[in-house]
């Protein structure tokens, strides 16, 4: 009786029939729609050129979106798993603790999430209503895209994880704690939103980057800390899928406008400068909290690129691109002008960057092709980036490198970074102006105004004596900035600071505007002439009333502003030499002293390899007798002795020598295929393998043929993976059997990793137009188990002849 009991009570199935009757009659209607427009093209004799496009567009939002699920199911994947399976599966998203030993790891820390994220829903929700959503209005209305609101916005039951967490004892104030964390952000969210009478929502919405949190200052009474400050060092990766109306309406125009608004408002909001500020004790004045507090200035000139990718179609296959810099210092960006139809561009554009932490704080450089499609919508290529740390140019006052590009098969682009503090002595302005015209830049700044924005009392109504929605504009120069609007309020409290770069403070004027947002009536303003604080102490009020014109006479405006002069200094010299620097030129120097000091030293011993560029084809068919056939061998002495310089060791004043004695050789190598000299070293910090590819010697002719000089280029790969993402390229030297690159190539690696991979470097020679592919010359093998890169070291290698997998 009770199995009877138990089989009565589980549920019959439904039969199929009725069980999918609606998705079955959707089914066969949407392939009866798609048959009659076939059949109605057919009867009217439409071309079916016209159906080239949508199908292109439904194959493209196909593949699209299979892509961001791939990506979501990996993301939700790696929130859900342990540890274990994470490392196991080897996923490219490792935690920062894997690579990093000075990041610990935070499970007990996400055990916690766990629990009190309920309420971190509650908080994330006021949030987003109240900063986000204006921000969001106000980018759209630019757009003439108006109406749009968060209609439900709940993040799920998937909490927060944190990768990684590390504390900093160094280089902080004693009155602070400062805290990173490795944050990630993927969860089962429901975000619905209306703009106008378009109904949509979010899903799939992620976000991963590296959050700071500074707790200050530190108090001898509870709750012990004053304050918490969050924010992001760097713009965090954000992406999320539209669904809904917003989904059909996935054409090029209206989504990727709202797309990358959304994105912007997003990373913009929690990215320095902005920050978002909790005060935990009414002891402490909430304008320490949220005034603007940088701790320098980086100005950047980013001078030119070269050997970029070709990314445009022309005629006979790939011709070249119309590159553009786009530069990010936290939530700044800048961007420089397009070059048309070259791979080669120079810019020689300059900007400043305001810089309020220079602990993990980098300067990104993105590199794009320009191509202008359909207006306000660009599907631009992607060219590289490039990345420097901040504190590497605080460190060294200036910076002047080239930097290889990441994320791209090759190309590099021509940096240079200077560091300026700040000073508070009136006589250093003298000196900054002379420094700005003498650039010949008028761009350029040399004050920085700090204003903070306490409150206003006693405005005047509007709108038949109603209270206004107001909200204020600082302007300086070209450079405006805006408070958030509060509702129906005489005496709004706004409390926010801003920062403005100053060209000339002797002259230069701050105007504030105080706007009704519903009516766009001017409620008050006021002039300050930024001149009067070089006569304030230390060069700063604070909590001053200033009257406001257009309002009432007892109006008045809170503010504080501090005013700081850029002064450049020349570093302290050190002996030691920086592991991260990078620089081309610094380290052919290093080579070529070390090369010097060889022959000076051993001159009998080592002869000098002589070098030489081969003639180009021209100068060859007009040479005449023999000596032009012999190519490489010319000059070569009959028993060299190659030397291996291991500049790591040349660094710390004793360079070794690493000899092989080969009896039958010559200066093309034991292969006789030439030689080529390659730098190697690991940045531990930057977790990066460094290649430098300097140049190639006494490559052979093919078969002897002295009109047959190659163009020789250099291909990389960092086995066993084979494929694009590995796959580095030099430029292409035409004509020459000694070709000078001094390309550098970095591949992103833990250390750990790296002694499971070989280095390929093949020596190719391009072929005519009229042929595919290209020809291998020679290559070189290099087993990074073996050797220690961790010290940069410069060697010779000769090529061998090509080994096929």
């Amino acid at each position: 009786m009770e199995g009877k009991s138990e089989d009565n009570s589980v549920s019959k199935p439904t039969p199929w029939p009725y069980m999918n009757i609606g998705s079955l009659t959707m089914s066969f209607f949407t392939k009866l729609a798609t048959a009659g427009f076939i059949w109605g093209c057919g009867y009217l004799n439409v071309s079916v050129a016209w159906l080239i496009a949508p199908i292109a567009l439904l194959a493209w939002k196909a593949e699209r979106r299979k892509d961001n699920e791939l990506k979501v199911i990996t993301a939700k994947a790696s929130i859900m798993a342990k540890e274990k399976e994470l490392i196991m599966n080897r996923l490219d998203e490792l935690p920062s603790w894997v690579y990093f030993p000075d990041v610990d790891r935070a499970e007990w820390l996400n055990k916690v999430l766990y629990k009190v994220w309920p309420n971190i829903n509650h908080f994330a929700r006021e949030l987003c209503k109240q900063s986000i959503e204006p921000a969001i209005v106000e980018k759209l209305t630019e757009y003439k895209i108006k109406g749009f609101q968060f209609d439900r916005l709940v993040l799920g039951r998937i909490p927060l994880k944190i990768y990684g967490i590390k504390a900093y004892d160094k280089n902080t104030s004693r009155n602070e704690v400062i805290v990173d964390a490795d944050v990630m952000y993927a969860g089962d969210c429901d975000i619905t939103f209306s703009v106008g009478n378009i109904k949509g929502g979010i899903k799939d919405f992620q976000i991963r980057g590296m959050m700071r949190i500074v707790m200050k200052p530190l108090l001898p009474i509870m709750p012990i800390v004053g304050g918490i400050q969050a924010f992001f060092l760097n713009p965090p990766a954000i992406n999320f899928n539209l669904v809904g109306v917003a989904d059909v309406l996935d054409l090029p125009g209206f989504n990727d406008i709202l797309r990358k608004t959304i994105v912007e408002q997003i990373a913009a909001f929690v990215v320095l400068p902005n920050k978002i500020v909790i005060p935990l004790s009414e002891e402490v004045p909430v304008e320490s909290l949220k005034m603007p507090e940088p701790e320098g200035v980086l100005r950047i000139h980013v001078v030119e690129a070269k050997h970029l990718m070709k990314k445009d179609i022309s005629v006979l296959g790939k011709g070249k691109s119309d590159p553009y810099a786009i530069i990010n210092v936290g939530a700044q960006e800048f961007r420089t002008k397009t070059i048309d139809n070259t791979v080669n561009p120079k810019w020689d554009y300059w900007c400043e960057a305001v810089i309020y932490s220079c602990i993990m704080q980098k300067a990104m450089v993105f590199l794009w092709d320009r191509d202008a499609n359909i207006p306000c919508v660009q599907y631009d290529d992607f060219l590289g980036r490039a990345s420097i740390e901040v504190s590497r140019v605080k460190k060294k006052g200036t910076i002047d490198t080239w930097v290889s590009l990441e994320q791209a098969k090759h190309g590099m682009i021509h940096l240079r970074l200077m560091w300026f503090q700040f000073s508070k002595n009136v006589a250093d302005l003298k000196a900054a102006l002379i420094e700005t015209q003498e650039l010949r830049i008028t761009s350029m700044s040399t004050a920085l105004l700090v204003l903070y924005v306490d409150s206003a009392r006693n405005l005047p109504c509007v709108r038949g004596n109603k209270q206004p929605d107001v909200f204020l504009e600082a302007t300086v120069g070209g450079d405006k900035k805006r408070t958030a609007t509060l509702l129906r309020s005489c005496d709004p409290v706004w409390e926010q600071g801003f920062t403005f770069l100053v060209s000339n403070p002797e002259t230069s004027i701050l105007h504030i505007k105080i706007t009704d947002e519903k009516t766009a009536f001017i409620v008050g303003e006021m002039n300050y002439n930024i001149s009067l604080l070089l006569k304030e102490n230390n060069l700063e009020i604070t909590q001053q009333p200033y009257d406001l014109q257009m309002a009432e006479a007892d109006s008045k405006l809170i503010l504080s502003m501090s005013l700081s002069i850029l002064k450049y200094e020349e570093p302290e010299p050190t002996s030691e030499e920086d592991d991260d620097d990078h620089d081309i030129t610094q380290l052919n120097k290093r080579i070529e002293r070390q090369e010097s000091n060889i022959s000076n030293t051993s001159s009998r011993k080592f002869p000098p390899s002589p070098l030489k560029r081969q003639p180009s084809k021209e100068s060859v068919k007009s040479s005449t007798g023999s000596g032009a056939g012999n190519g490489p061998e010319e000059t070569a002495p009959p028993n060299e002795e190659i030397v291996v310089i291991n500049t790591a060791s040349s660094l710390t004043g004793s360079p070794q020598l690493l000899h092989r004695n080969l009896s039958i050789t010559s200066s093309s190598g034991e292969a006789k295929l030439g030689r080529i000299q390659l730098s190697l070293r690991y940045s531990v910090q930057r977790q990066k393998l460094i290649v430098v590819v300097h140049k190639i010697a006494n490559l052979p002719l093919p078969h002897n043929d002295p009109y047959n000089i190659p163009d020789p280029y250099v291909k990389l790969y960092l086995l066993p993976d084979r494929h694009k993402e590995t796959k580095r390229k030099t430029a292409v030297m035409k004509d020459n059997c000694n070709p000078v690159f001094d390309e550098q190539f970095e591949y992103v690696i833990s250390q750990g990793d790296l002694n499971t991979r070989k280095l390929e470097i093949s020596v190719c020679t391009q072929k005519g137009w009229l042929s595919a592919g290209s020809k291998v010359m020679g290559q070189v093998h290099i087993n990074l188990s073996e050797i220690d890169v961790t010290k940069s070291f410069t060697s010779w290698y000769d090529l061998q002849p090509e080994t096929k997998d």
